[in-house]
């Protein structure tokens, strides 16, 4: 039989239709849902992207494009407009809630992040670099990443980040990171380098953060002082704790409850509050359930034998 010398051509083709088709879907799904950002503050004037996820005006965006503000303009991609107001900003997850006075455009579906895989198409809608309702699409390159955050009382980190391809530029942040079926399941906080852009997962830690800034302004968090990445255990530790991965630890923040308690960088994290800590998701919940003044006993690894810690919980402020 005669081989049909167009049969890898189509596949090809078949397989960038099926490309094509996803990312024009969530194109049209999600542009008219995420806005444009115009402030001004004493640092001259600023620009971000915001996506609506109610049906009455409120929408989310990243802390550090409303930072020093208490409001401005939004627009949507076809040109309308409407101001609103920082209703809360939380610096230590980046990100904060706005609110029109009336509703403006279609809420978007919000997903979750923690179903995401390395490798899974993702789509970023956003106003890079003033340039209103634009797409762009790569994968899920990563996850759990951490990355710094500037607050009032210091370098903090922000933990558990998705990494992407999709091509983000100034104006992003703010914006949405959507999966092939146009949920939101990230908002696009930075752009780390050349073919390196983040975003907060919107997974269960980071939907009560939005609630709890929608409700009260402000979210309040007990503080252990440690930013970390997750890390695969040893096979035979593995074995033993029945537990895959726990949270190496990249960074002490001199003076927290962490240091004090006697918590190094390099150490390995597998429990606390007698629970299994398998990322840093898993601690950032502890923490949003906690209160200052908590005693919070810590187990981790250091040099290949098991440690255990108490930590003297304290709040954290200035976010």
């Amino acid at each position: 039989m005669a081989r049909n010398p167009f049969t890898r051509e189509n596949s090809s083709d078949d397989a960038l239709d099926a490309y094509s088709r996803a990312v024009v879907t969530v194109a049209d799904t999600l542009r008219p849902s995420v806005l444009s950002v115009a402030v001004r503050s004493g640092r001259g004037e600023g620009a971000g992207s915001a996506v609506a996820f109610t049906d009455d005006g409120f929408l989310v965006t990243s802390a550090h494009v409303v930072e020093g503000v208490g409001g401005g303009a939004v627009f949507t991609y076809d040109g309308q407009e409407q101001v609103f107001e920082v209703v809360g900003r939380d610096r230590l997850s980046d990100l904060a809630v706005l609110r029109t006075g009336t509703r403006l455009v279609p809420p978007a579906e919000l997903g979750d992040a923690n179903r995401l895989r390395v490798g899974q198409l993702v789509v970023a809608v956003g106003n890079p670099l003033g340039l209103a309702g634009s797409v762009t699409a790569g994968i899920v390159s990563a996850l759990g990443r951490s990355i710094p955050a500037r607050t009032p009382a210091g370098m903090r980190v922000i933990d558990d980040v998705i990494q992407t391809d999709a091509a983000l530029n100034p104006g992003n942040s703010g914006g949405a990171l959507a999966d092939s079926t146009a949920r939101v399941i990230g908002i696009n906080t930075a752009v780390a380098g050349i073919g390196l852009g983040l975003a907060v997962p919107m997974n269960s830690t980071t939907r009560r953060i939005v609630s709890e800034l929608m409700s009260n302004g402000r979210v309040r968090r007990a503080w252990l002082g440690v930013g970390g990445a997750t890390m695969a255990l040893p096979p035979a530790l593995a074995r033993r704790l029945e537990q895959e991965t726990g949270l190496r630890v990249i960074e002490v923040v001199p003076g927290s409850p962490a240091a004090r308690a006697g918590i190094h960088v390099g150490d390995v994290i597998i429990a606390a509050d007698h629970t299994k800590v398998d990322a840093a998701q898993d601690l950032q919940k502890m923490m949003l359930n906690l209160r200052a003044g908590s005693r919070l006993d810590v187990t981790l690894i250091r040099n290949g034998a098991l440690v255990d810690v108490v930590a003297a919980l304290s709040e954290l402020t200035g976010v």
